[in-house]
């Protein structure tokens, strides 16, 4: 919880600091001369409301969404050697990472992936596929769940929703600002909000919404090199660059969209929640991020 009340601080602080650069530059009177009616502390406000809650309902939820989704049957009880082996690997983990111990399952999918989330470190939940377990070695398996631990011990689900709230805020920020200038300034729109502000509005948010997934997806890509780094940490280099060379041979499934960034391996490009696995088996053999 610490995390998220520094960070919504921290928000918070930006939040204020842009403000005060309005004013200084005198960026109301410029639109008030322009007929563009627009109160920006209460615009920036909404939109901090609008970016932020829907982040952090999803944040709240996610564990559930993802039982749900991925259809993940939970350990409660282990009742055969690969359950005891898998429950008891994490527990392990958990302990070496020095976090309560996750909710175990497993789902079935012959792609071989794993996946942690949970809106808080103490209070999350590490699956597993049918087919990493069938396609990898134990160490190779211990090396994964370790990745996931490392997530979950990072805050990583936090602090990336904490991001896509940060972004959504600007997303709807600035194309609220973009709809009421041609509203009011182009279209001549003297009262209300004529279809130009709709129209103009919608255009800019999905233009910077591609903007801000760009940005999102970097730190989800950045975050995955320290994951790896942190499961040779609690394993060793050796099993983490061999689980990911399992991958590479394996050509896992991307998780559906919702659950991207929470597993193991993803699409690569500009706007992938992975970095390419080449270069994570690199960054792993040059010692990068340890």
């Amino acid at each position: 919880m610490l995390r998220v009340f520094l960070f919504l601080a921290t928000n918070i602080g930006i939040m204020a600091m842009i403000s005060i650069i309005f004013k200084l530059l005198g960026l109301d009177g410029v639109l008030d001369k322009n007929g563009v009616d627009l109160n920006l502390n209460a615009l920036l406000v909404m939109s901090a409301v609008i970016g932020m809650s829907g982040s952090i309902f999803s944040l709240f939820i996610s564990k559930w969404m993802a039982k749900r989704s991925m259809g993940v049957e939970l350990i409660e009880q282990p009742s055969t050697e690969d359950e005891y082996w898998l429950y008891q690997t994490v527990e392990k983990l958990a302990q070496k990472a020095g976090i309560d111990m996750p909710e175990v399952g497993y789902f079935h999918n012959d792609s071989p992936n794993a996946f942690a989330t949970g809106w808080n470190k103490n209070n999350a939940l590490v699956a597993v596929s049918t087919g990493l377990l069938q396609t990898m070695t134990a160490d190779e398996v211990e090396a994964v769940l370790a990745h996931e631990i490392c997530h979950v011990s990072n805050g990583d689900m936090v602090t990336l929703a904490l991001v896509q709230g940060v972004v959504n805020t600007f997303v709807v920020f600035f194309s609220r600002i973009i709809g009421h200038v041609v509203d009011r300034v182009i279209l001549k729109n003297e009262s209300g909000h004529g279809i130009g502000y709709f129209v103009a509005s919608m255009a800019a948010q999905m233009v910077l919404g591609v903007l801000a997934s760009i940005i999102t997806m970097w730190f989800s890509r950045w975050r995955e090199y320290h994951a790896d780094a942190g499961a040779a940490k609690l394993s060793s280099p050796e099993s983490m660059i061999a689980a990911l060379r399992s991958l590479q041979g394996n050509k896992p499934e991307a998780l559906p969209e919702d659950m991207a960034a929470l597993g193991i391996a993803g699409f690569q490009g500009l706007f992938s929640t992975h970095p390419p696995l080449e270069d994570r088996i690199q960054a792993l053999v040059e010692g990068r991020h340890l």
